[in-house]
């Protein structure tokens, strides 16, 4: 049997559901559950099709296709909605990793975010990421969970583009020392509650930015509760001294280094409330 655990229903700005339509230059289906985008394939619709590698990817197992569409069918998945930068054959989708590919689908009319396990992946089911994003949800961070099974893991769709992207253009200092205030704060918290996300410090697709300049730290995939955190420093190495630091006159911004790697050794001695309050004076952010 198929665990299923439905943690909520995805809110919020970027929230459009199939009966209300946004028209952003694509024409509009009718569809079983009301209007659908000309980008959405219902699910019953992908056995057979070009879109099947998708769901079994990298390679098309007709078996294990059924079976995937069978557990998408059974969360309430009903169709899925192939949009984003990356491009898997031709075929858009929001992003591609080592353990899964993201797509953006419709659950319950609104639009949801669903990571499908790779069949070539290095581990057997999506639960320890869940585990990781249920935890980081609890102090507030991460997108918002909603479901996983044994392939699936259904997230809050949050739309932004990524930091490297958002930081390309032209932006005022007190906007990136709002972006990177509004970064720290969560990373404290999952310092504190001993969840080190592991991909910060090279964060090009791994923070992302909406339209309303708030950001949100995603793909806990590589995530552990085991090693020691680092969140905190590994953002400003990010921020500071890596490959982004050029765009955002990091130089300029924060000119005087020396204090800043002094009081980030002593936040990384002892991840103390104190010792992040140093951090954020010395940088001058709230």
């Amino acid at each position: 049997m198929r665990e299923f655990t439905k943690v909520s229903r995805c809110s919020g700005w970027y929230q459009a559901t199939a009966s209300s339509p946004v028209f952003c230059g694509h024409f509009l289906l009718e569809g079983q559950h009301g209007l659908l985008n000309s980008n959405d394939v219902p699910i019953r619709m992908i056995p057979g099709s070009k879109y099947a590698k998708l769901i079994t990817y990298p390679v098309i197992d007709e078996v294990k296709v059924q079976e995937r569409v069978k557990e998408l069918v059974s969360i309430g998945v009903t169709s899925l909605r192939f949009t984003g930068n990356s491009l898997i054959d031709g075929i858009p989708v929001l992003g591609k990793g080592c353990v899964g590919l993201v797509t953006e689908a419709v659950m319950d009319d609104a639009p949801v975010a669903l990571k499908i396990r790779r069949q070539d992946a290095d581990r057997p089911s999506m639960e320890n990421e869940a585990k990781m994003l249920r935890l980081a949800n609890s102090v507030g961070a991460g997108p918002r969970l909603i479901g996983v099974t044994r392939n699936l893991l259904i997230m809050e769709l949050f739309d932004g583009i990524p930091l490297f992207k958002w930081v390309a253009n032209s932006h005022s200092g007190t906007s990136i020392k709002g972006i990177l205030s509004q970064l720290l704060h969560p990373c404290f918290k999952l310092d504190s509650v001993g969840l080190d996300h592991g991909e910060l410090s090279h964060a090009p697709r791994n923070v992302l930015v909406n339209r309303k300049e708030k950001p949100c730290i995603v793909d806990f995939e590589t995530a552990s509760t085991t090693r020691r955190t680092a969140n905190v420093t590994s953002m400003l190495q990010y921020f500071l001294f890596g490959h982004v630091s050029r765009e955002v006159r990091a130089s300029k911004l924060f000119p005087k280094k020396r204090p800043i790697l002094k009081t980030l050794s002593a936040y990384k001695a002892d991840q103390s409330v104190g010792n992040f309050q140093k951090v954020l004076d010395v940088l001058r952010i709230a």
